[in-house]
Parts: C-alpha cells; sequence; structure tokens
C-alpha cells in the first residue's frame, strides 16, 4: 500500500532531512506534499536524489483531507495551529517538535524501543516524536535495560548547533570566519560565542537550575523507557555542525558483565558498536552524519558503583534525532494500524 504524504516544515533543515530519508528508504508514496510558511510558497525543493523537485504550498492554507500521513517539523506555534486541524482532517500527524511529548494521549515513540506504544495513537491521531538528544540514548539503553534493569543514568550532552536549527549552524560559521579575519564575533542564536567555546546551556532555565533540555532527556526517557528511571543530565551545546554526542554512565539492579553488554549491543537494532581500544577505536559526530545508526563506543565498567558501565553515545541529529526517526514512525504506522485499515 502506498500513502498519501505531506512534509510540513519542508524547507528547514529537519524537512529537508525527512525528504532526503523518505527517498532513500524508498518509502511507498503515492502523492507527496512539501509544505511550509507562506514565505517559502512557490519555491522549489528536491526530493532527496531522486531528480524530482516539489513545489512548496502554504501550510495556512494546505487542506489535510485525504492525506494519510503528516510529518511535522515547523515549530510549536505553527505545530499548536495546525496539527489539531490535519489530525481532525483524518490525516495522522506525527511531530518532531516539543510540543505534545508529554501529553498522555499521546504516544512518544522511538520504533527500536517502544513500538506497542504507538498503539495509542487513535485517540488523537497524533504520534510525537522526541527530543533528539533522548531519541539516541534510549536507543542506547533499550538493550541493556532488558538484561539487567537500569536503576540510574547520568548523562552530559555535546550537542552540535544545527540542533538550534540553520540560525545555529550560520551563527557557527560565522564566527568562525570572524576569529580568523579578526572581525566582531557577535551572538545571536546562542547566548555566548559558539566558535571555539561549550555553552553549558541549551532552552531556557528552569526553577530548579536544570535547563529545559536537561528535563526533556529525564521526563521524555521516563515516558518511552521506563518511569522508574533516575536521570540526571547535563545539556552543553559545543562547536560542532551535525552529531550529537553523550557521555553515558548507567548503573544497574542486576550484575551485567562487559563481555555481555557488548554482546547485546552488537545485535540491539538501531546500533552499531564501534569499541576498540585503540587510537580512533571509537566514533566521532563527523563520522556519523548521513549515517541512520547509534553508534556505541567507549564501553567500560564503572567500579563506582556495584553494577555500573560507561559508554560513549553518537549519532547524526538531524536524522535518528529527528527525521529518520519521524520517517521510521510513519513505517511503523503503516505496518501497525494502516495496512490494517486498507
Amino acid at each position: 500500500m502506498a500513502y498519501r504524504v505531506v512534509v510540513v516544515g519542508a524547507t528547514g533543515n529537519v524537512g529537508r532531512e525527512m525528504l532526503n530519508i523518505l527517498a532513500e528508504r524508498e518509502f511507498p508514496i503515492a502523492e507527496l506534499a512539501a509544505v511550509a510558511s507562506a514565505r517559502s510558497q512557490g519555491d522549489m525543493i528536491d526530493f532527496g536524489d531522486t531528480g524530482k523537485t516539489l513545489k512548496v504550498q502554504n501550510l495556512d492554507h494546505f487542506d489535510f483531507t485525504g492525506w494519510d500521513i503528516a510529518l511535522f517539523s515547523a515549530g510549536s506555534g505553527p505545530t499548536k495551529i495546525h496539527a489539531p486541524r490535519a489530525a481532525a482532517a483524518g490525516c495522522t500527524v506525527i511531530d518532531n517538535s516539543s510540543l505534545y511529548r508529554m501529553d498522555p494521549e499521546i504516544p512518544l515513540i522511538v520504533p527500536e524501543v517502544n513500538p506497542h506504544a504507538i498503539d495509542g495513537y487513535r485517540k488523537r491521531n497524533i504520534i510525537a516524536n522526541p527530543n533528539c538528544s533522548t531519541a539516541q540514548m534510549v536507543v542506547a539503553l533499550k538493550p541493556l535495560h532488558d538484561a539487567a534493569t537500569i536503576k540510574r543514568v547520568v548523562v552530559s550532552t555535546y550537542q552540535s548547533v544545527s540542533g538550534a536549527g540553520k540560525e545555529g549552524m550560520d551563527e557557527l560559521f560565522e564566527q568562525t570566519r570572524a576569529v580568523f579575519v579578526g572581525d566582531p564575533k557577535a551572538a545571536k542564536k546562542f547566548t555566548k560565542q559558539i566558535a571555539f567555546n561549550v555553552i553549558p546551556h541549551i532552552d531556557v532555565f528552569m526553577e530548579d537550575g536544570s535547563t529545559k533540555e536537561e528535563w526533556k532527556m529525564v521526563v521524555e526517557t521516563q515516558k518511552i523507557l521506563d518511569p522508574a528511571i533516575d536521570v540526571t543530565a547535563t545539556c552543553v551545546r559545543v562547536p560542532v555542525f551535525v552529531g550529537h554526542s553523550e557521555s553515558i554512565n548507567i548503573e544497574f539492579e542486576r550484575p551485567i558483565s562487559l563481555a555481555h553488554a557488548q554482546s547485546i549491543l552488537r545485535e540491539a537494532p538501531g546500533i552499531m558498536l564501534v569499541d576498540k581500544r585503540e587510537d580512533g577505536g571509537y566514533v566521532t559526530p563527523i563520522e556519523c552524519v548521513g549515517e541512520y545508526a547509534t553508534y556505541i563506543s567507549r564501553l567500560r565498567v564503572d567500579p563506582t558503583v556495584p553494577h555500573g558501565l560507561n559508554l560513549w553515545c553518537v549519532s547524526d541529529n538531524l536524522r535518528k534525532g529527528a527525521a529518520l526517526n519521524a520517517v521510521q514512525i510513519a513505517e511503523l504506522l503503516g505496518r501497525r494500524h494502516l495496512k490494517k485499515a486498507a
């Protein structure tokens, strides 16, 4: 069965990546629409490497009636207006914004982790895509949790500027150039200079001193994986264009050997274990760009707790952290529900 698919926010970084991944994975498409804000109306956009182009349509005037799936990457503001409109028209929404993630009536899905949760989508006809940093982490945690039950996670993230959109990428480029030519290095998108710097601040601050990005990692991990897992996070923006990295410390309820953990991760869906204890025997952000996998390296025992492991986790945040996960949700939806309804 082929589907009528809408990509909302098609001209943004994630929207373009959604189009690329739909093409790469040969998602069964009967008709495809690229939709964005009024300022992009009439622009032409590539459908991956297929050689086909799409004329961008105005979201404000788009009629979702008769369309099967809408992949939203338009931000919380437009999503709040248009996602319910699409859902009411019978088009299932897969939303990449933070708007619906913690709504108890809306499933928050990472297909390798909690595919069964998608069955609740009919309540609102909306499915939420998690935060980029959460998505790659729960892919790494899930098979280990199944084996030995995770009690506590301590994670520090090293998040690329593409997580802040095109403006973030432009600011890193412009500031880097400015350093070399001696121009002023104004901070606009970020709170401080990002070039040749790291900023321990992503999203707004909350009353307890955490940032909202850190809060998201806690509550989303608990909703997707297990509410009993304690999570503490420190989220840091780094001068990398694409690719999020995470240093993850895991404490388990039951013993798990290093060899057993390695064996589990080698076989786990969505994971590539690259863990050689030698120079270059690990994966860095620049190497994961354009890849589907979540890469695990630097796996080792943490001797400071009874049952502990440390690992290094790297993934393309525009892909697994956003566009790829959304397309995988669409594939899962098709397998579990849309075919049955056809």
